[in-house]
Formats: C-alpha cells, structure tokens, sequence
C-alpha cells in the first residue's frame, strides 16, 4: 500500500503554523475589541418583551451607552448621575460586577460565541429594560398610575411627565380585578423617599409589576447602561 498522506516541505508546514496564529490573534484581537466596546462604549439589546409599551415593542433593538465602568458607579466627576428621570435603562438585576473576575472572563466567552444568547449565570437574575422615574433622596407617590416626584431639597411636587428631559406616553394594558388599594402596582402608592444610592424605575405599561413598586428602589450601580438610539425596525428609527 502506498503512503497517501501529503508529505509537507518545513517551509510549508511553517506557512501553515503562521497563518493559524495569524487568524488565532486576529479572532483574540476582535474578542477583546468587542468585549471592550460592550463594557465602556455602546451596547445592543433586543427589546424581549412590551413591558415598555407604547414606547418600546418587543423585537425593537436598541442601542445603549454603557457609561458605568466598576470604578465611577454610574456618576461623572462632578459627583452628578449619568442618567436622568425619563431615561430608559438597563437595570443589571445579576449583579454582575459583584462576580469573581475569573467567572466574568469565562461568562464573557460564553456570550461571545453564543451571540449574547447564553451566560453561565442563568437563573441568577437578569437585565430589565425600564425607565427611570427617581433620582437619591426623591420622594416618590403614585396616582392613577402616574408617579409624582419630589426631587430632593425641593418644596414642589411635579409629574414624572415634567421632570423628564423628552415627552414619552404610558399604558395600562391589562389590570386584575383582584387589584385594589392596598397593592402598589393597583394605580395608587403611598410616599417613598429614596435613600443615597437607591433609584426608583418602573414600566412604561403600568400594568406589568417586574419594576420598583414590587423589587423595591434598586442601587445606582445596578443601572449599568442608558438607551440612545432605536435602529430597528427602520420605521420607528430615532433618538430615545
């Protein structure tokens, strides 16, 4: 039986080890790239739900900014919150950076070759789209389902529609006829001030409860990125 197996000169079997380092660094190079961009600059999401209706509808995507590396906790230098009553943002429900850095790498590639669609930290939480509605030391009630706010050293009390930087509409889509008074997510909700680093977010559709007046305010460092721009579907492509 003759040898069929290709015999390689050195030089080519040195080509050929070269060009897969090659492609090994330009794949390790795009990883890091990617993961960077996602961590300091800009992110994608999808929209998985209409929790945020009229404003959002599931399979909208969205790009947000991701302004909170781990040692500024979401406020710039001036000691002033990146984001704003009526912004939308994602709410880090996993507390991520709260994971060991070894776990993070690992979750880090995990997501990366599965297209963010999965994570080794399943069932431990997840990210919320929703907007927020209170800044620290803001006095928070509610009334047929929209949230008054007193913002914190002032004497007035205004609207969330007011205090918000861009117009934007609620919904009550669907509400039990087991709701009444006594619940917060009935329409109604006795005052709340929020502490020093606690903020109060909510859906824009009034009857979904997965927001603040059933997890209670979340930490400023849990809101990991801020909704700017919509670019599909093309139809309703603009700022948010």
């Amino acid at each position: 039986m003759f040898d069929k197996r290709p015999h390689y000169s050195y030089r080519d079997q040195k080509h050929k080890r070269h060009r897969t380092i090659r492609v090994f660094m330009i794949f390790f190079i795009f990883y890091i790239a990617y993961n960077s961009l996602c961590a300091f600059l800009v992110s994608v999401w999808v929209v998985d739900n209409n929790t945020m209706q009229p404003g959002l509808n599931k399979g909208d995507r969205i790009i947000f900014t991701s302004f909170t590396p781990p040692w500024n906790k979401g406020q710039n230098k001036d000691n002033q919150f990146l984001f704003r009553r009526g912004n939308i943002v994602l709410v880090d429900m996993r507390h991520y950076r709260d994971k060991r850095l070894p776990l993070r790498i690992i979750d880090g590639f995990v997501r990366f070759f599965t297209a963010q669609k999965m994570t080794i930290f399943s069932g431990e939480g997840q990210y919320y789209i929703k907007r927020v509605i209170g800044l620290p030391g803001d006095e928070i009630s509610m009334n047929n389902y929209a949230f008054r706010v007193k913002e914190a050293g002032s004497a007035y009390v205004l609207t969330e529609y007011e205090l918000s930087q861009r117009p934007y509409h609620t919904s009550v889509q669907n509400t039990s006829d087991l709701w009444d008074e006594s619940i917060p997510f009935s329409g109604s909700m006795n005052s709340i001030i929020l502490g020093s680093d606690e903020c109060f977010v909510a859906s824009d559709d009034r009857s979904n409860i997965n927001d603040s007046r059933t997890w209670g305010p979340v930490s400023s460092s849990l809101i990991s990125a801020k909704a700017v721009f919509r670019f599909w579907p093309l139809k309703r492509i603009g700022l948010l």
